[in-house]
């Protein structure tokens, strides 16, 4: 058929062809079908079907504000039933935007008028002329991105970077040459070492808060890294006794006791680690300062002999001296278990024979007091135990411990490494042990080691304004190193930890944005932390001293 015959050809004679023009009206049975079958009403959960309506002409019901209402609270409901993150709510400075473009204003650029300060948005710290306000809710979200926030506060996010082979430079990260060029841009390989460890530190911690008063027979170890086995417990015992007029009905005790369990030897047990690492590492773990002797142990900062036969802070200043307590709650023996000294050096030289013949290494590792006990534990390995391996101290918050004497020891032994992690504000790393004020002596105390600063001021969770028990804690250490890239780097933008530990631990220095969305993902800030759940650990029992 010609196509001109084919436009002008009737309905019918399309019909023929079995074709229904779109012009074409439908028969009238297919009329009288449609007239008779029910209307299908919007579905009150579109909220367009409310536009729909207003736009056909058909008037407003009084009802329709509260259908939408219901609506979108319907909405939000399906939401959190299906785990949608809430959307976060639109601050005024946006809101009233949106309504200076609906009136058909145009919108200031920022950098029209004030150009690098306004992009720097310093009006919330000082007011200029024609500069949006922002109101209080309105801070900084940091990270950028809400959902690498929701990922940070999720219970179930990755802590620690993909493991990558070791083998060939194990050596450089153990400290050989002193970390030469890893510290500052912060070597990724060494990140993790350094992130593990610390998280040795943590399960010490929790080990001993959970039970304090248990004894090594009965005390349950989790570590969060399965290819290290614990194999034995360390205590520590105060020389010092609490008088009977200072002691209170009420105070629990483990908190007066003079010998308290106070860290553990692990060994690394997997082929696979080791074989990743080029070394089986034993790990010495020593916690930071929990009892009330302990403390009265830190203030006692005059300088003794470190053989430790001399009572008194006398003896020539060439001798290397340490902090009195110090030495003491490494040396001093409990009633019913073996000072700090002899059960560190036996589960050594216990571990040195049962592995002998294999590429070894010893990785002394400490928070605060552990810190200062640490260099004590790798002085004496390197001074009593010939064929030690090579040995290094990681130090997160420690003290000064010894005089520039005790300082020059280490450095000449060619055996110990130490790195010292601290952050900028914290008043324990600046004085021997915590007292402010030493007694008039002309010796002083000196660090000993490598450097790596940090500071809290970096970090986009925690407040500028962060206290000193923020900047001492242990868990804003790890946070800090986690996200640590350089000085005068920004804050690592892929940073793994998860900040539910320290959210529940320090959330007074937390940024208000950071406590709003652990709400409303369901984290309690106030709850108690839960190992279980923010860290993935594996059970292992620790040995007794006796076995």
């Amino acid at each position: 058929m010609p196509i001109a015959a084919a436009v002008t050809a009737p309905p019918a004679a399309a019909q023929v062809h079995g074709v229904v023009p779109r012009h074409a009206s439908p028969p009238p049975q297919q009329q009288q079908q449609r007239a008779a079958a029910p209307r299908r009403e919007q579905s009150p959960l579109n909220p367009s079907s409310q536009a729909i309506r207003s736009g056909s002409g058909a008037p407003a019901a009084g009802g329709g504000s509260a259908a939408t209402e219901a609506s979108r609270a319907h909405i939000a409901n399906l939401d959190r039933v299906l785990g949608k993150p809430p959307q976060a709510p639109r601050p005024a400075s946006h809101a009233a935007a949106s309504k200076q473009q609906q009136d058909g204003g145009e919108l200031e650029p920022l950098n029209v008028r004030h150009g690098l300060l306004n992009a720097l948005n310093l009006s919330f710290f000082v007011p200029m002329p024609g500069m949006r306000a922002r109101a209080a809710v309105d801070e900084h979200m940091s990270p950028r991105s809400l959902m690498h926030m929701q990922q940070l506060l999720s219970a179930d996010s990755p802590r620690a970077s993909p493991r990558s082979t070791i083998a060939q430079r194990w050596r450089s990260l153990h400290g050989e040459d002193g970390w030469a060029g890893l510290l500052d841009p912060l070597d990724s390989d060494l990140r993790r070492e350094l992130l593990r460890y610390g998280d040795f530190v943590q399960a010490a911690y929790q080990a001993f808060h959970s039970l304090p008063t248990a004894s090594a027979r009965h005390r349950g170890l989790m570590l969060p890294d399965r290819s290290y086995r614990p194999t034995r417990s360390l205590f520590a015992t105060s020389a010092l006794s609490m008088p009977p007029w200072a002691k209170r009905p009420n105070t629990p005790e483990w908190l007066t006791q003079q010998s308290n369990w106070i860290g553990y030897v692990a060994v690394c047990e997997s082929e696979r680690e080791v074989a990743r690492m080029g070394r089986r590492d034993i790990a010495i773990v020593l916690r930071g300062t929990a009892t009330c002797l302990e403390w009265a142990e830190n203030l006692r900062a005059s300088l003794v002999p470190l053989d430790g036969e001399s009572g008194e802070a006398s003896g020539d200043a060439q001798d290397p001296k340490v902090a009195r307590g110090f030495l003491s709650l490494y040396k001093t023996a409990g009633e019913k278990v073996k000072s700090l000294s002899e059960e560190v050096m036996g589960e050594v030289r216990r571990l040195m024979e049962k592995y002998k013949g294999e590429e070894l290494s010893i990785t002394v590792v400490g928070h605060s007091l552990g810190g200062a006990l640490a260099l004590l534990v790798a002085d004496e390995i390197a001074t009593t135990v010939p064929d030690a391996p090579p040995v290094a101290v990681v130090s997160f918050g420690g003290p000064k411990v010894g005089n520039a004497a005790f300082v020059d020891k280490l450095q000449k032994s060619g055996k110990v490494n130490v790195l010292r992690i601290v952050n900028a504000g914290d008043v324990v790393t600046k004085v021997p042990g915590v007292a402010p004020r030493l007694p008039l002596t002309k010796e002083q105390y000196q660090h000993v080691g490598a450097e790596l600063r940090i500071d809290s001021k970096n970090s986009p969770c925690l407040r500028p304004d962060a206290g000193p028990a923020c900047r001492h804690d242990l868990e804003a250490y790890l946070h800090l190193i986690d996200g640590f890239t350089g000085t005068g780097r920004p804050f690592r933008h892929d940073a793994r930890r998860s900040v539910i530990r320290l959210l529940q631990m320090q959330r007074g220095n937390v940024k208000k944005e950071y406590v709003n969305r652990a709400r409303e993902l369901g984290v309690d800030p106030s709850a108690p932390v839960d190992v279980g759940r923010s860290m993935a650990y594996g059970n292992c029992a620790v040995a007794s001293p006796s076995s």
